[in-house]
Formats: C-alpha cells, sequence, structure tokens
C-alpha cells in the first residue's frame, strides 16, 4: 500500500518539475523577447575585427555563451557613428580616445572604454609636396585636414615639436574622401591624413612624409566605447565583446594559414589586398593580447595623455560652449582621474580584459 508520505512526495516532485519547466519557459521566452544589444564600427584597420566577427558568427557565439544577442553594424560616416551612439542608437561604437572625449563624453553621455585596441605608431602623418623635405618648410603654407579631427591634433603636435604654432599655417577643411584627388592638384603642398589615404598619397611623386603618429606614441588611441550605465546593467555585453575580441586577436597574429585567411578577409573588407592590409598592420601598435592592452591603460602616460588631448579640444571648442577649462570633463584611469571628478563621463575600465587575460570569460 502507498502511504501518503509517498504520494506527498509524488506530488511535490511533480510540481516541482512543472515548476522548473514553466521557470524555463519563461526564462526562454524573456530572453527571446529581450532587446538585441546594439554595436557599430567603421572602416579602419584596427576596427576591421568587429566586421569579421559577425561575419564568422564569432560574436554570436560569444553573445550565446551569456544568454544575449548582439548585432553588429558598420557605419560607412565614422563621425556619423559616434553621432549615433551618442544618441542612444548604439550601446557600443569604436572611436578614438579624442573623438570619445569630444562627442559623447563632452555631449554628457558617460562611456566606458571597454577594449583599448590599438594606437596609431605611423597610420597618421603629415605629408609635404614638392622641394619641402622638413617639417619646418609648412610654416606659411595651407594644410588639409579633416578639420577638428586627430588630424588635427596631430598637426598641433608636430607644429609644437618644431617650435612653431597654428597661426603659422592656414588649416584647409577636407572631407577625407577627397583628400587624395585634392593632394593631385597643383594648388596644394601639404596634407595631414590617415591610412590607407597616408599610403595613396605617398606613392605620388616629389612626396615627401615630415611627421607622423610614431612620433607621439600612445597619444592616437583606438577604443571600442560603451554606454556606462548600459554596461553596469548588463555585464555580460562587457564579457561577450571582449572574448569575441581576443578569440580573433589570438587567430591574426602569426603566418600559419588560419591568421593569413583571417587577415586577408579583412584586407577584402577593407577594400585592399593581403599586403595592403598587412602595411597598415606595422604602423598600427596593435594590442593583440589583454596584458599588454592593461599595461598601456595602467601606464602613467595614459591620463598625460588623455590632457593633451583635452587641452587641444578645449583651445578649439570641442568641449562644449560653455566648458570652462580643459578640465571640466573628468577622465577616469586605473592611475586616478584627470579634470572634474564630479563630472566623470570617460572611463578606461580594464576589468573585463584582466578577465580575458586570466581565462574567467
Amino acid at each position: 500500500m502507498t502511504s501518503f508520505a509517498q504520494v506527498h512526495a509524488a506530488l511535490t516532485k511533480r510540481l516541482l518539475s512543472k515548476t522548473a519547466i514553466a521557470f524555463a519557459l519563461l526564462l526562454s521566452s524573456a530572453l527571446a523577447s529581450a532587446e538585441p544589444f546594439k554595436v557599430c564600427w567603421s572602416i579602419y584597420v584596427g576596427w576591421m575585427p568587429w566586421g569579421y566577427s559577425a561575419e564568422q558568427k564569432i560574436i554570436d557565439k560569444w553573445a550565446k555563451k551569456y544568454g544575449i544577442e548582439i548585432q553588429v553594424t558598420q557605419i560607412n560616416d565614422y563621425v556619423e557613428s559616434i553621432n549615433q551612439y551618442t544618441a542612444g542608437q548604439f550601446d557600443a561604437c569604436a572611436m578614438t580616445n579624442m573623438d570619445a572625449l569630444t562627442i559623447p563624453a563632452a555631449g554628457g553621455v558617460d562611456s566606458t572604454a571597454l577594449i583599448v585596441g590599438d594606437f596609431s605608431n605611423g597610420n597618421d602623418a603629415v605629408i609635404l609636396k614638392g622641394d619641402n623635405k622638413t617639417l619646418k618648410d609648412i610654416k606659411g603654407q595651407n594644410v588639409n585636414l579633416v578639420e577638428l579631427s586627430v588630424s588635427h591634433y596631430l598637426l598641433a603636435r608636430a607644429l609644437e615639436s618644431v617650435k612653431l604654432r597654428e597661426s603659422d599655417v592656414k588649416v584647409v577643411n577636407t572631407s577625407d574622401a577627397d583628400m587624395v584627388a585634392v593632394y593631385g592638384t597643383k594648388g596644394v603642398t601639404a596634407v595631414t591624413t590617415w591610412n590607407p589615404l597616408v599610403g595613396e598619397i605617398m606613392t605620388q611623386p616629389h612626396t615627401t612624409k615630415v611627421f607622423d603618429s610614431a612620433q607621439i606614441p600612445g597619444e592616437i588611441m583606438d577604443l571600442f566605447v560603451v554606454n556606462t550605465a548600459t554596461l553596469k546593467k548588463n555585464p555580460a555585453l562587457g564579457k561577450a565583446l571582449v572574448g569575441a575580441w581576443y578569440e580573433i586577436m589570438s587567430t591574426i597574429n602569426a603566418q600559419d594559414a588560419k591568421a593569413i585567411a583571417t587577415r586577408t578577409a579583412m584586407a577584402k573588407a577593407s577594400s585592399t589586398d593581403l599586403a595592403g592590409f598587412d602595411s597598415q598592420l606595422k604602423t598600427t601598435k596593435m594590442f593583440y593580447t589583454p596584458a599588454s592592452a592593461i599595461e598601456f591603460a595602467k601606464s602613467d602616460a595614459l591620463l598625460a595623455t588623455m590632457k593633451k588631448v583635452a587641452e587641444f579640444s578645449f583651445a578649439h571648442g570641442l568641449l562644449g560652449d560653455k566648458a570652462p577649462d580643459a578640465a571640466t570633463v573628468g577622465v577616469e584611469g586605473p592611475k586616478g582621474i584627470y579634470g572634474n571628478s564630479k563630472n566623470v563621463k570617460l572611463r578606461f575600465d580594464t576589468t573585463y580584459m584582466q578577465m580575458a587575460a586570466d581565462n574567467k570569460l
């Protein structure tokens, strides 16, 4: 005869089983109905892995691991991608340190540099035409560049290195899409731009590169920036993005078949060939390992660099009309804060890169 206790136990087990199934269905439904996280990027050698991660479904694999969905979108207009991120249309975006400071951070959007991917190590350059062979020869010339971009910053740092000022030249705002064609015209004698445009311009006769970003190492950084509030609320997003990034980083820095195939795919996506892509990588200091990125982020130079960037930005009105000084926006790094500690809007956080370094993703 079945005892009351046995019947009670059987009913309890059945109820628990049904409860577990119902909870699993509810969780599955919640995940299915959750809005996907949206991230964006634009064409640049250091950001091509994001397109590759979507194409090869590497990002999907990492998102699934953490029970989320991530949509990766390529935006052709770089500045527009940052504007859309700042407006809240994307949760994360690839951008430089200067643009992270002057667009979302200065605009009041608290942002976190989740990944420090690289810094320009020759990708950006000042180029002169004709008999002008040294940087000092630039004095008195018109300089074509994308005004208020990292090219403008590079020019300012270049002039500073030879004790010249911006008032010693005249900046001519020129779209990056027109730069190569403009350089070929008779009246243009000086440009400041970035790769792959630098490579194209340097193939023209009577052309001299007189300064490049290798002379200010670490100052033009390429980051993957995430909305801080979104990251705090959804740490799974940070884990999935960092996991996917370093999976790709572990494959491309070699000469085996897999690495070559990976770089070839990225080269094709950026409208060049493997040789062209590899030449751009040579002038980019990639942080292929999380440990190398962490070491860079924890260096004393990080906040010193951001101070220089902030001072340039303030002098050119990029921190807003009401900004009282260059320190108006706080920038937090592992070594402390530059600027207003009560208005921190840009954060270099190594937490997730450290997880990758410790194999805890």
